[in-house]
């Protein structure tokens, strides 16, 4: 999941990413403006929840 700024502003952008070795690229699942909207769809698309998000450095 990325947070990206975009046209001013911020959405979250769910994402599954291939392995190199499967030939790389990714997979956009969704993107919302809110999080309530990412909690809505991190579980009709994952196993996730909010809390089992965390912040990369």
């Amino acid at each position: 999941m990325s947070v990206e700024l975009i046209r001013g502003r911020h959405r979250y952008r769910l994402v599954h990413r291939y392995p190199r070795a499967h030939g790389g690229g990714k997979n956009v699942l969704g993107e919302v403006g809110s999080v309530a909207e990412l909690a809505e769809l991190l579980r009709t698309r994952t196993p996730l929840e909010l809390a089992d998000l965390r912040e990369a450095a």
